[in-house]
């Protein structure tokens, strides 16, 4: 008889793909996997999720990426998952800092014009 580990085969591992919920320290995130089941008695279909604490060795996952995860060694006390890959990026907006001055330039008071709006096209003559 011969063990996974003497023939160099190692067994398949588990791989998930999930939303990253939070980055909780260096190399860590929680990966949010979704899924739907019955309830036990209703058999209404209801959802459910499972946080997954993941290693992200590079640090290149954002909170709201897409990733596959998979199985591993304990590598800390919750960690048992690592980042395969990013499946699919967040679609984020770059926060930009806006003054003050900036939003009063934009709304109409009652002392200032509000800015010009398109001119309306005349209507056609028949």
């Amino acid at each position: 008889m011969s063990s996974p580990a003497i023939s160099g085969q190692r067994s398949a591992r588990k791989t998930q793909i999930g939303f990253v919920a939070s980055r909780s320290g260096d190399k860590s995130v929680k990966v949010t996997v979704a899924y739907k089941t019955p309830h036990p008695l209703y058999q209404k279909v209801v959802n459910r999720q499972t946080v997954l604490h993941v290693h992200d060795e590079k640090n290149e996952t954002k909170v709201g990426d897409k990733v596959e995860v998979m199985e591993t060694r304990p590598l800390s006390r919750l960690k048992r998952w690592r980042v395969v890959g990013i499946v699919q990026k967040a679609v984020t907006t770059d926060a930009v800092a806006i003054s003050e001055t900036d939003v009063a330039a934009l709304v109409p008071t009652k002392t200032t014009k509000p800015l010009a709006a398109p001119a309306a096209a005349p209507a056609p003559t028949a």
